[in-house]
Parts: structure tokens; C-alpha cells; sequence
């Protein structure tokens, strides 16, 4: 076993919603895109329930691959970019 490191880089609505710019996640395993979505917790102020709709409707890039698909593996060293819908899109 060894320890994973991830970074979330968060854009638009999910930087509002989450309060940070970037975050550093450590796993001892290789996790899954949700099993890093499911550790976020909302920025104060923000509503748990906008936050949950905020995410579901976000599509990411592991390491520059758009992706939804929840299960899809994160290799220790990934960047994931949490990009919410642009325009209304």
C-alpha cells in the first residue's frame, strides 16, 4: 500500500461553492473521481443541497480527460478539474 496523492482544482460555481481555489487529497489507495467528490464539504454559507446539485451537474478532467463517470480512477499524481456547467450549459 502506498499513499495517493490528488489535487481538485475547482472553477466558476464550484469554487463558490466549496471556497477553495485548489485542495490536496491523500488516500492510501488509488481512489475513485466519487470517492473524492463524496469527501467535500460545502463553504460556510453554502446550502448542502445546492452544493449536491452544483456537483451532480459538473463534469471533470482527470489529468486533461473529461469524464462523469463517477468510478473512473485517479492515479496517485492526477489533477482533477471540477468544471461546472458554463453558460447556462
Amino acid at each position: 500500500m502506498s499513499v495517493v496523492t490528488v489535487t481538485l482544482r475547482f472553477f466558476a460555481a464550484s469554487r463558490a461553492a466549496t471556497g477553495l481555489d485548489q485542495l490536496e487529497c491523500v488516500s492510501d489507495d488509488e481512489p475513485t473521481l466519487g470517492e473524492l467528490l463524496a469527501g467535500l464539504a460545502p463553504a460556510n454559507g453554502t446550502d448542502p443541497d445546492e452544493f449536491e446539485r452544483m456537483l451532480q451537474r459538473c463534469s471533470f478532467l482527470v489529468d486533461g480527460v473529461t469524464t462523469r463517470d463517477r468510478s473512473t480512477p485517479v492515479p496517485a499524481g492526477a489533477v482533477v478539474d471540477v468544471m461546472p456547467p458554463f453558460a447556462g450549459g
